[in-house]
């Protein structure tokens, strides 16, 4: 494989696909704006590298043997790999100007997206980014009938209609008043925490869903006693001792140093999730928001 990416280039590849589609290297010479000895040299340099014939001469063209349908196979694939990403570059240097829509799930919007739309917007200041906080499936729903560009929300099962890229991971915790009898655990399970009262996120949440399922699974009835529409008013609820709460990691966090708050880790795994950006179809994005998809699934 070495031996090959050093001895074999981008220009040789391209013009000996044009000949096999030409059929004929004077043809394919003046298709790439070449002289044919330039493209016969091209094809003897490929030959000389892979150590077998990739095309028979003839008196009326050419004739490409077996191992030069399999290399113009690769080759094809090679290119369009290049062209590809030349596309997508090209796409992303024009994205420097426009509006861009994105619903996103709450989860997504208190951890990740500040930051790092802050550092997209310090490339693009001249983008306009629009972000609305909506329910994971409101952020489906959203983007299937064309209401955003695209959204940021949990990967859940049966996606259907829609493309999706990797965004982020996030892990779920306990979060207990200090001093709880959980509060020392070094990790707990949903059987460990199923006789709490909980506070909890609005029933249509991915997370409230979560959570039911997981309880039903296991045959477990959970106390939800308060539910709410911040991350803000859970810990607040949970801090006065009005239940405990599942939540994201980081965004315990924000709070556990301000508020007499605890984090457990919980010890399943449904509480690690994936974060999805979520579209229609690639192709159809404006260069704005492809650019701002590039700019969020690139970065780790």
């Amino acid at each position: 494989m070495n031996h090959l990416l050093r001895k074999l280039d981008l220009t040789s590849l391209r013009l000996f696909v044009a000949v096999c589609q030409e059929r004929n290297i004077a043809r394919a010479a003046e298709r790439e704006s070449i002289t044919p000895s330039a493209v016969s040299r091209r094809i003897a340099e490929i030959e000389t590298v892979i150590g077998r014939p990739v095309i028979h001469r003839e008196s009326r063209g050419i004739s490409v043997t077996p191992v030069g349908e399999m290399v113009m196979r690769h080759a094809q694939a090679v290119i369009a790999s290049f062209e590809s990403l030349d596309a997508e570059l090209s796409q992303f240097a024009t994205g420097a100007k426009g509006s861009v829509k994105v619903v996103a799930n709450l989860s997504a919007i208190v951890q990740f997206l500040p930051e790092d739309i802050a550092a997209y917007t310090r490339i693009f200041p001249d983008v306009e980014i629009q972000v609305d906080e909506r329910s994971t499936s409101s952020v489906l729903r959203s983007v299937s009938e064309s209401g955003a560009d695209f959204g940021i929300c949990n990967a859940v099962p049966g996606i259907k209609d829609l493309e999706s890229l990797p965004y982020r991971t996030d892990r779920l915790f306990l979060l207990v008043p200090r001093g709880h009898r959980l509060s020392d655990a070094t990790a707990v399970t949903l059987a460990d925490m199923a006789r709490e009262n909980f506070v909890g996120l609005g029933s249509d949440t991915s997370l409230a869903r979560l959570l039911a399922q997981q309880a039903r699974s296991l045959g477990l009835d959970m106390k939800v006693k308060i539910r709410v529409n911040s991350f803000d008013a859970l810990c607040r609820m949970v801090h006065v001792r009005l239940g405990i709460a599942v939540l994201p990691q980081h965004i315990g966090e924000l709070y556990v140093d301000t508020l007499d708050l605890q984090l457990v880790p919980i010890a399943e795994p449904w509480a690690s999730r994936e974060q999805i950006v979520v579209f229609r179809q690639r192709e159809r994005l404006t260069a704005a928001a492809s650019a701002l998809v590039n700019f969020l699934t690139n970065k780790r």
